[in-house]
C-alpha cells in the first residue's frame, strides 16, 4: 500500500488533468470546492478525511450525465484509478460506495449516505449545486446541453425515478424547482444545513428577479 498522501497528490494532478477545460460546471474547480468544502464539514462530523477526500476528488470523474446516464461509470473509473494508484481495498470500496450513492436522483428518489463520509461529501456536492454558483453551473449545464433558459409553457415535472430523471430535457429554469430548491431540506449535517439556508434564500431572491424581468414587471430604483 502506498503512502496516503502520495495516492491523494496524484489522485489531485489525475483529476486536475482529465477535468480542464470542461465547459459545462462540473470542472476541476468544482471538484474542488466540493473537496474543500466536504473537509470542512468532516472536521465537524467526525467523518475520516482521507476516504473523504478521496470520494471528493473523484465524485464526478466519470459522471453519469456524460456516460449515456450509466450509474456504475463513475464508481468503475475510481476503482480503476484507486487501484492503479495503490489504495488498499477497504479504502476504496468504500470511496466506490460514496460514488455509486452520491447523485441526486429525482425529487421522489431517497438518495440516503450509510457513513459520514458519504454525507458530507453528499453535502458539499449540493451546496456547490446552489447559491451564486450553483445558478452559473446550472446556466452553463443547459447551455451546454442546448437547452432554452426557459418557457414559461413548460411546467417542471417532479420525477419519481430516476429514469425519468436522466431523460428530462426540460427548460433551465425549471430545473431549479426540480432539484436545486430541494436541497436545502436534503442536507445531512448541520453546518450544510446553516449554508444551504442562505444560498437556497439567494436562490429565490434571483428567481424572483428573473421572472419580473422577464414579464417586464420590473421597476427602475
Amino acid at each position: 500500500m502506498k503512502d496516503r498522501d502520495e495516492i491523494l497528490r496524484r489522485t489531485e494532478a489525475f483529476v486536475r488533468e482529465r477535468m480542464h477545460g470542461e465547459g459545462t460546471g462540473h470542472d476541476w474547480w468544482h471538484v474542488d470546492r466540493v473537496r474543500r468544502m466536504a473537509l470542512r464539514l468532516a472536521r465537524d462530523e467526525g467523518a475520516d478525511p482521507y476516504v473523504t477526500e478521496l470520494a471528493a476528488l473523484l465524485h464526478d470523474v466519470a459522471d453519469h450525465k456524460f456516460h449515456d446516464g450509466d450509474e456504475t461509470a463513475g464508481p468503475r473509473a475510481a476503482r480503476a484509478w484507486l487501484t492503479e494508484a495503490g489504495a488498499d481495498a477497504a479504502t476504496t470500496d468504500h470511496v466506490c460506495a460514496i460514488i455509486a450513492a452520491l447523485s441526486y436522483k429525482g425529487a421522489g428518489v431517497p438518495t440516503p449516505m450509510a457513513t459520514p463520509e458519504g454525507a458530507v461529501v453528499q453535502d458539499a456536492d449540493r451546496l456547490d449545486a446552489i447559491g451564486a454558483i450553483g445558478i452559473a453551473r446550472t446556466f452553463a449545464y443547459g447551455g451546454s446541453r442546448g437547452r432554452p433558459m426557459h418557457d414559461p409553457e413548460a411546467a417542471p415535472e417532479m420525477h419519481d425515478s430516476f429514469d425519468r430523471y436522466n431523460a428530462s430535457a426540460g427548460p433551465t429554469i425549471n430545473h431549479f424547482h426540480e432539484k436545486l430548491l430541494l436541497l436545502r431540506d436534503r442536507m445531512n449535517t448541520q453546518a450544510a444545513r446553516r449554508i444551504a439556508e442562505d444560498r437556497h434564500r439567494f436562490m429565490q431572491e434571483f428567481l424572483d428577479r428573473f421572472h419580473r424581468e422577464w414579464d417586464g414587471a420590473d421597476e427602475p430604483a
